[in-house]
């Protein structure tokens, strides 16, 4: 059946328990399959083709809440501001503030109690808890009409309870009398309640849960920026070639195969390849890789990236939703959008904990009048239970970790695909490496050369002749030899003799390189030096190519993939996380080895085919690993996937990166390290949360219950432990990268 997925922003939601109700009636449809995440105000959903997403903005909308469809992207020009979500609560947090004050002020202070002193309270109090609390009043009344209970409904009780009742002694008993006066303070201890108002409870708590909750939307905007900032990287308009001329255009209005200019300190409108000029490009913001990487004719670029050098003419090879800057943000927000298995408990519980503090708190108001403590003392312990109860910090605990993590892990090309990904980083105890383009740089290189003859003059024939031949090793020996000696001469009679090598005429010189066979049919051997030299690089398993000219063997030229100059740097990690490296391949074992041996790997496995790496993968599983699988290829897909955690280098193909569960931008594989790192530290933060959010809750509803804790000291601490949640998650954006 085929199904589609979107997401729907809502709005009213005030708590975990309202984001588990909507997710509950979305689910409830046949074949939806509904996540809605508090943080975000989100819900990414699921369905079958005979729903429209009218039909599910309508779900949301009967059980209370405000639901939009996304909106389609709107070009610069006619952006509007987004309004600022905070603004409204901050204002009613002053307004709460101001007026509060004074009112606990005169119910804390003896000395302050006037004769009417208890009418300027109501007076002042009146307005805070009508219209400073009246988003708990009012999401609390939504809810009861729809037949359910959520923390709003808690907080609007004990606000009204405390509020009437102080009506009721104030009209109805004696609390309204001239010259009445109550002590107060703040702390453990059981009272009596007779006579006493409750004004600056009613105030109090409003203040103190407003308070949290303007921290904690203002925590949550500043949360999500990382993502806002990614999507905001790229250029806004480019200078497009149309008939040889240079014509300003916005990015948006950019077509694939188009080609566009780009100057000197200017961002790369989009993904594309480079057809004129070279030039350094700066990937930073992309990858978090500090030096420019240096870019000529042929060479991919990057949306986004900056030009550090010369000019560039780029072909448009992807744009708008395909360009890596989108993929990457899409990734990063489905990634906010899921859920880890600790929240899915921690939703269930917050789906039914309402009901059941709504009982205790009624069995305790019970309690205390059965026992004959007088109808203050038990209205006192009943409005505390309330108010203790509320785990507004439930509903956090997850979604801000995540939100920080996964926009931390942005901002240095680290890119979490879900939630579910942070409980196998816990798990995971092996980390299996491919070889080539993850530990080598995947590009065959010249490492060394073995000549009794003057060094320079065996690389500038050989390299002269190698120039003009298309092969990968001739690539890297014409490359070395013209880093080493400069400019190559020219090349006469050239011939590419597939198979064996080349062989033409530079100067006066008949030059052949390639394999000892070609050098055979000229009839040309190899000295005991030279033979030597060849039989020790082809036994560490690098290529071994010979340099000849008029009639006599001269120089044996070694061409290896070298290793990336941070391997070593990140195997040490990786064992430092208590991970067991092991390097696949499927080069010989001599090859394997040696680069073992150079990063400080013990376990090879190599001479593995492309469709047996999985089988690998699958054999360690069977042994009881863990295993975490690092590849970039075409062929380390399917291994990918397999593997109980996949971590894809972002330089490799896109088949590579969409089967893993970590993508890392840059091609450093310190950045493995980093992305284990982070997401270990991301999922102790999650726990770290849901222990506190909980831990609360359960150490103070006995002390509310035995009428031991005042309802203001429970207000208070309630709107902290929502604070400390957030405060605890946006530590993660101090965390630091182990190659800064």
């Amino acid at each position: 059946m085929a199904t589609e997925t979107i997401e729907i922003s809502i709005g009213g939601m005030t708590c975990a328990s309202c984001a588990a109700r909507i997710e509950r009636k979305l689910n409830k449809l046949d074949g939806v399959e509904a996540s809605v995440n508090y943080a975000t105000e989100k819900a990414r959903v699921t369905f079958p083709g005979e729903l429209t997403p009218a039909d599910l903005v309508k779900v949301v909308e009967d059980t209370g809440y405000t639901a939009e469809l996304p909106a389609p992207p709107a070009s610069d020009a006619v952006q509007v501001e987004e309004a600022d979500p905070t603004r409204s609560l901050r204002q009613r947090l002053i307004t709460s503030v101001v007026l509060s004050v004074p009112v606990i002020a005169l119910a804390m202070i003896p000395a302050l109690q006037f004769t009417y002193w208890q009418w300027l309270s109501l007076a002042l109090a009146g307005p805070v808890v009508t219209w400073g609390a009246w988003p708990f009043h009012k999401a609390a009344w939504t809810n009861l009409r729809h037949g359910a209970a959520t923390m709003d409904t808690l907080i609007s009780v004990g606000v009204g309870a405390a509020f009437l009742w102080s009506l009721y002694a104030l009209f109805l008993g004696t609390a309204g009398t001239p010259g009445m006066t109550h002590g107060f303070s703040l702390t453990i201890e059981r009272m009596s309640g007779a006579g006493n108002i409750y004004l600056e409870v009613a105030a109090g708590v409003t203040t103190f849960i407003l308070a949290g909750r303007y921290f904690e939307a203002r925590s949550k905007r500043r949360a999500g920026a990382a993502l806002k900032a990614l999507l905001e990287l790229g250029a806004k308009d480019v200078a497009v070639l149309r008939d040889g001329r240079e014509v300003r255009i916005p990015t948006g209005d950019l077509r694939v195969g188009d080609e566009f200019v780009v100057r000197p300190g200017e961002k790369i409108a989009t993904d594309g390849v480079i057809e004129e000029g070279t030039s350094a490009v700066d990937a930073s913001m992309l990858t978090g890789e500090s030096v420019p990487v240096e870019v000529g004719v042929g060479d991919a670029v990057v949306g986004a990236t900056v030009n550090a050098g010369g000019r560039l003419v780029v072909r448009a090879t992807r744009v708008g939703s395909d360009t890596q800057l989108a993929q990457m943000a899409r990734l990063v927000e489905e990634a906010q959008s899921g859920k880890a298995e600790v929240q899915r408990l921690a939703d269930r519980v917050s789906a039914v904990f309402v009901p059941i503090v709504i009982a205790l708190a009624v069995g305790t108001l019970g309690f205390w009048l059965g026992t004959g403590n007088g109808v203050g003392a038990a209205f006192t312990a009943a409005v505390a239970v309330l108010i203790i109860a509320c785990p507004c910090a439930l509903g956090l605990a997850t979604p801000t970790a995540l939100l920080v993590g996964t926009g931390r892990g942005a901002q240095l090309g680290i890119l979490i695909k879900g939630p579910e990904v942070l409980e196998s980083t816990r798990r995971v105890d092996t980390v299996v490496l491919d070889k080539t383009g993850t530990v080598t740089t995947g590009q065959m290189s010249l490492v060394s050369v073995h000549t009794d003859e003057d060094e320079e003059e065996v690389l500038r024939l050989a390299g002269a002749l190698e120039h003009a031949s298309e092969h990968p090793i001739a690539k890297a020996i014409a490359r070395g030899a013209a880093e080493r000696v400069g400019d190559l001469p020219a090349v006469e009679e050239f011939q590419n003799l597939e198979g064996l090598g080349v062989q033409g005429v530079v100067g006066e010189h008949a030059v052949l390189v390639g394999r000892e066979r070609l050098l055979a049919e000229w009839s040309v051997h190899l000295d005991s030096t030279l033979a030597e030299a060849k039989k020790a690089a082809e036994e560490q398993g690098r290529t071994a190519v010979i340099v000849a000219w008029d009639g006599k063997a001269r120089g044996v030229l070694v061409v290896a993939d070298t290793v990336k100059p941070t391997s070593k740097e990140a195997i040490q990690g990786l064992r430092t996380l208590g991970l067991r490296p092991v390097l696949l391949t499927g080069d010989n074992e001599a090859a394997a080895k040696a680069v073992a041996a150079e990063v400080g790997i013990d376990e090879v496995i190599a001479e593995v085919l492309p469709a047996d790496k999985v089988d690998v993968v699958k054999r360690l599983q069977d042994e009881g690993r863990v295993v975490a699988m690092v590849g970039d290829g075409v062929n380390d897909a399917a291994a990918l996937a397999q593997a109980d955690l996949g971590l894809a280098m972002g330089t490799g193909t896109d088949v590579a990166i969409e089967a893993s569960d970590l993508t890392l931008v840059r091609g450093d594989l310190r950045a493995a390290v980093d992305a284990i790192r982070l997401s270990r530290r991301t999922l102790a933060t999650i726990k770290g949360n849901l222990f506190w959010a909980f831990a609360y809750n359960v150490a103070a509803l006995p002390l509310a219950a035995l009428g031991l804790l005042n309802p203001m000291i429970a207000g208070a601490a309630m709107a902290f432990s929502s604070v400390f949640v957030v405060s605890n998650s946006l530590r993660l954006r101090g965390f630091r990268s182990v190659s800064s």
